[in-house]
């Protein structure tokens, strides 16, 4: 078998990983929250938050160690303007994704405590949602940008 065929298909497969699990996460956790219902937001966010831990902390790891491999075989340095790029947007990526995982939390907490109370979700459960959408933007818009530099590879100065 070719290893640097396996090296992209893995890192294709981490990349479709993240765009997909982060999608996914997004979609299901909007919906969970438009229903307005304690206890269904709880389920989804308690799913979600496994997916996360099995799926996208997977990837996240997966990425820069199979991306540095290949760079490597492939003999490209990793002072090319596009890689250079990936890596600052992964870390921008990173920068709005941790956020989210703790209010993930949070969220599912309020609303098992909504729930159990038969009580309407709490403003700060709102707050929270507000700023875990908001923080979804740019990390998503980061992965996006970042499949679009491992396909298109543009010839970019950075430094």
């Amino acid at each position: 078998m070719d290893p640097d065929l396996i090296l992209r298909w893995l890192h294709v497969i981490g990349a479709s990983v993240l765009l997909g699990t982060g999608a996914g996460i997004a979609f299901f956790m909007l919906m969970a929250h438009r229903s307005g219902d304690a206890r269904f937001i709880a389920q989804t966010a308690r799913v979600v938050i496994l997916a996360d831990l099995l799926f996208t902390t997977t990837a996240v790891v997966v990425q820069p160690v199979t991306g540095a491999l290949l760079a490597w075989r492939l003999g490209w340095s990793l002072a090319e303007g596009w890689i250079e790029l990936s890596l600052m947007l992964y870390v921008v990526t990173g920068v709005f994704w941790l956020p989210v995982v703790w209010i993930q939390v949070r969220l599912r907490d309020l609303a098992l405590t909504a729930a159990a109370l038969s009580a309407p979700l709490p403003d700060s459960y709102h707050r929270l949602f507000r700023i875990w959408f908001l923080c979804g933007i740019p990390a998503f818009l980061s992965v996006l940008s970042i499949l679009w530099l491992m396909i298109a590879r543009p010839p970019i100065e950075l430094f």
